[in-house]
């Protein structure tokens, strides 16, 4: 892809993903960003991105999950075992979104805290994977001083849709 149609795939994008883009590169991220929760949900529900959980299959099950997204999990089992296949799988996922304006949807990845989801993201772009995102807090968001989730941040806490098996 040349210069001038990166530039305007970029111009392309919703502000808070080129804020975001912007942010990382200011950060020396290795992958395109961080958007935070709310703005994730607008996105998806938009259709300007794809939601796609990387947290295990059990956690997804037990602990909730956002209705209409899409799955690749980071790591698998309860002792979270790296999913050698990941990058692999994540591409043949992004392979089959419909395109809008003749490139790939924006993908958002969503992990329990945003920590695994940020390292999936630094592989999905080491693997050539383009415009993927972390959603920064995750669906559970960060444990507080009592070791509890869900308190002050998180795709819950925001009070944004989710189910429960």
């Amino acid at each position: 892809m040349s210069t001038v149609e990166l530039d305007i795939e970029v111009a392309n994008l919703a502000p808070v993903l080129r804020q975001a883009m912007a942010s990382a590169q200011d950060e020396g991220l290795p992958y395109a960003g961080s958007v935070p929760p709310v703005q994730a949900w607008e996105l998806a529900r938009r259709g300007q991105a794809v939601l796609i959980d990387v947290r295990t299959a059990e956690e997804r099950k037990f602990v909730g999950q956002v209705p209409d997204s899409l799955h690749v999990a980071w790591a698998t089992g309860t002792s979270l075992n790296r999913n050698p296949r990941f990058a692999r799988e994540l591409a043949a996922l992004v392979s089959k979104l419909p395109k809008n304006d003749e490139h790939t949807p924006a993908v958002l990845l969503l992990c329990r805290s945003g920590k695994r989801s940020a390292l999936a993201a630094q592989e999905a772009a080491k693997a050539g994977i383009e415009w993927v995102f972390n959603v920064s807090e995750g669906f559970e968001g960060d444990s507080d001083d009592a070791q509890q989730r869900g308190h002050f941040n998180g795709w819950r806490f925001h009070g944004l849709p989710w189910v429960q098996d």
